[in-house]
């Protein structure tokens, strides 16, 4: 075999080679949780129902087809939503397709006509006819050769085709705004009247008067934007965790704690690519330093929950399945200065409590109101002011075809700060993890699933609204205490005896 041809099976074997799914997590048996989709999540996991095909993912399955029928769309929609592709990437990828095509044609015509000598040369063999032996024996060769060279070929042109293809972003659904953050649509406003700015409901300032935060150990131990959380406030990050869970598992989703450490593969495949715009790029991940160079600290317990569902093909009668992820997420870009990072708005690592769904192509917009309504009803009992956002295109993320963000009023801010956010990544996500379902009814064999994601609860921001608006203060203007809502006192688990808490 020669050394090109030899060089393009490995670079093939290569692409080809996949990374093994997350480890599954360990679900909490628990009489309360078997609501909902529990009984889905443990036929899939324990009965087969979410059969998994190998060990391995296979590369991303790609709709290049539908690409090169609607280049227009795609490279408007790229540019719409300011996607890191060339701006002839749409095109390349069409022109890859039309070659991919026209190759996969030529090396299936010589495969048959491999097929057709061998069938002379053993027909041949059982006649004893030497010369016409002879002759086919020498096409074979010349057609074995052949395809070697279009093998060689065509693995080139897919892989040169997978790459670029990765890069174009996801559809966009009609009713997302055009245009920067600024164009966003309020689609609702939820609890009291905003209560005016106020400097001193600054968060970092109320955390130094009662012992809340400790920035100045985390810069010694880790550096800066690393942080510990004290006294009421550890206490507060523990009750908000429950609470979240609570609701979420009071609306079928099923509990999950999830691995801090995934394969950069999975969280490709899941569509995180955190924009950077500096020069040279600055990695946006931290990287596990190990035998297992391809590790990396989760960003978002996102990316374990889908990999939990990896390689797998679920009968449309188990869907949607549901879970709620409890993890931490590590952010290697919050170390930036400005009024964004103060405190605790933008920090290297934090604890997220992450809603994830599976579900069929027809049910993925009903899911995204379903989500949305635990999102609002854990910011509700919170008692907050809030307001829920459609997204514009330039704030979507890859993998997103539409996007709500939940901002809450932060007093000492000054200003509105994401709190939550939902995506329906329709289809661009199970393409490239291989999440699939059958329906007995369908002629196809198998139909991408649809995937959502949502923040049941980023613990910081929430720690932030809360110390913010829920500051008290005396006849004479002082900072005496901090007044919680009373949804989260089930789940306060001790106190304090300078008694700073109050209930309402």
């Amino acid at each position: 075999m020669s050394t090109v041809v030899e060089v393009a099976i490995m670079e093939r074997r290569v692409v080809s080679t996949c990374l093994s799914t997350a480890s599954r997590s360990l679900f909490r048996s628990m009489a309360s949780f078997t609501r909902g989709s529990l009984p889905a999540i443990r036929s899939f996991l324990y009965s087969g129902a979410g059969r998994q095909t190998t060990r391995t993912i296979p590369p991303p399955r790609l709709d290049y087809r539908g690409v090169s029928e609607n280049i227009v769309y795609k490279s408007t929609n790229a540019l719409n939503r300011k996607a890191p592709l060339p701006l002839d990437g749409i095109q390349s990828v069409a022109r890859a397709y039309t070659e991919f095509k026209s190759l996969s044609s030529t090396l299936n015509a010589q495969r048959n006509a491999r097929s057709a000598v061998g069938e002379r040369i053993r027909r041949s063999a059982q006649e004893k006819d030497s010369e016409a032996k002879d002759a086919a024996m020498a096409e074979a060769v010349k057609i074995k050769e052949e395809i070697a060279r279009l093998e060689a070929a065509l693995a080139l042109v897919e892989e040169n085709l997978l790459a670029t293809a990765l890069s174009i972003p996801n559809d966009t659904h009609p009713s997302s705004p055009l245009g920067p953050e600024s164009a966003a649509v309020t689609l609702s406003t939820h609890g009291p009247d905003p209560i005016p700015p106020s400097p001193e409901r600054d968060h970092v300032t109320i955390a130094r008067k009662f012992g809340l935060l400790d920035f100045e150990s985390g810069v010694t131990v880790t550096g800066s934007s690393w942080y510990y959380l004290l006294n009421e406030a550890a206490l507060l990050e523990l009750a908000l965790t429950n609470y979240a869970l609570s609701i979420a598992v009071k609306h079928g989703f099923t509990p999950v704690t999830t691995p801090d450490v995934v394969r950069a593969d999975i969280a490709s495949r899941c569509g995180f690519q955190p924009r950077d715009d500096s020069d040279p790029p600055v990695t946006q991940v931290y990287h596990v330093s190990s035998k297992s160079s391809d590790l990396i600290l989760s960003a978002t317990s996102e990316i374990p929950l889908g990999g939990m569902f990896a390689n797998k093909i679920f009968p449309n009668t188990v869907l949607p399945l549901k879970v709620v992820g409890l993890g931490r997420a590590f952010r290697a870009e919050a170390g930036a200065r400005g009024t964004d990072t103060r405190g605790l708005y933008r920090v290297h690592q934090f604890t997220k409590v992450e809603l994830f769904s599976v579900t069929t192509q027809e049910g993925s917009e009903k899911m995204m109101e379903d989500m949305k309504l635990v999102q609002t009803t854990i910011l509700n009992g919170l008692g907050l002011s809030f307001r829920v956002l459609d997204m514009p295109t330039e704030e979507l993320g890859a993998s997103a075809y539409r996007k709500y963000d939940m901002e809450a009023w932060m007093p000492g801010r000054g200003s509105w700060g994401e709190v939550s956010s939902l995506s329906n990544c329709t289809d661009y996500q199970a393409r490239r993890l291989h999440i699939r379902y059958n329906t007995p009814s369908s002629t196809a064999p198998t139909t991408f699933a649809h995937t959502l994601n949502g923040t049941a609860a980023a613990i910081p921001r929430l720690i932030i609204a809360l110390l913010e608006n829920g500051a008290t203060f005396d006849e004479h203007g002082e900072l005496v205490g901090i007044s919680l809502p009373e949804a989260l006192r089930p789940f306060w688990i001790g106190g304090s005896e300078r008694a700073i808490i109050q209930w309402h």
